[in-house]
């Protein structure tokens, strides 16, 4: 496939799937070896793993929608700037429905090959999803040590408020990560 027929294949995926919630053209679009990564780990694999991450993704987000914002293509690879919009309906790292809408923004990654999804990765910016529902939430430095109002904003520095972990330890799985393309065996 030509690097526009992949992107044209991505945009199906989010705008014809992820954005409706209709299944029908999953195993069109997917590869039966698809995989799902995140911090370079899989998750989810196969029509199933991405049946699951459809229905979870659309609880999570009632009236969502996907919005390619750009895209461009190298190869068999396919990355795609996209919106995602839609009411917070489930629970978001501990924080219970709030039906508030919210958007985020992300940079999503996939793979291609014969004509359908092998691989997908990407990143999102949660902080502003999670500074309109309240999980996270400017702080002043000092604040809960003093005993201070921490209500008022100051710039630079945030309090999370949700049950998000926060560590300044290495991550322990870092020279874990695969540096290879994680559809080919690792060769």
């Amino acid at each position: 496939m030509t690097t526009e027929l992949n992107k044209q294949l991505v945009r199906r995926w989010y705008e014809e799937v992820l954005s409706t919630g209709d299944l029908d053209a999953l195993e069109q679009i997917i590869s039966p070896d698809y995989v799902q990564l995140y911090d370079g780990v899989p998750q989810l694999s196969g029509w199933d793993g991405a049946r699951q991450h459809v229905q979870s993704v659309r609880r999570l987000y009632a009236d969502l929608t996907v919005t390619i914002d750009r895209q461009i293509a190298e190869g068999d690879w396919v990355a795609s700037q996209l919106t995602m919009r839609g009411r917070h309906a489930g629970e978001l790292v501990g924080i219970a429905p709030t039906g508030q809408v919210i958007e985020v923004k992300g940079v999503n990654v996939d793979q291609v090959k014969d004509g359908r999804i092998v691989a997908h990765d990407g990143a999102a910016n949660l902080l502003w999803p999670l500074l309109k529902l309240g999980a996270v939430r400017p702080s002043s430095p000092g604040a809960e040590a003093s005993g201070a109002d921490d209500t008022a904003p100051v710039e630079g520095t945030f309090r999370f408020t949700g049950k998000i972990e926060v560590s300044d330890k290495p991550d322990p799985d870092v020279s874990d990560k695969p540096d290879h393309d994680v559809t080919d065996g690792g060769s």
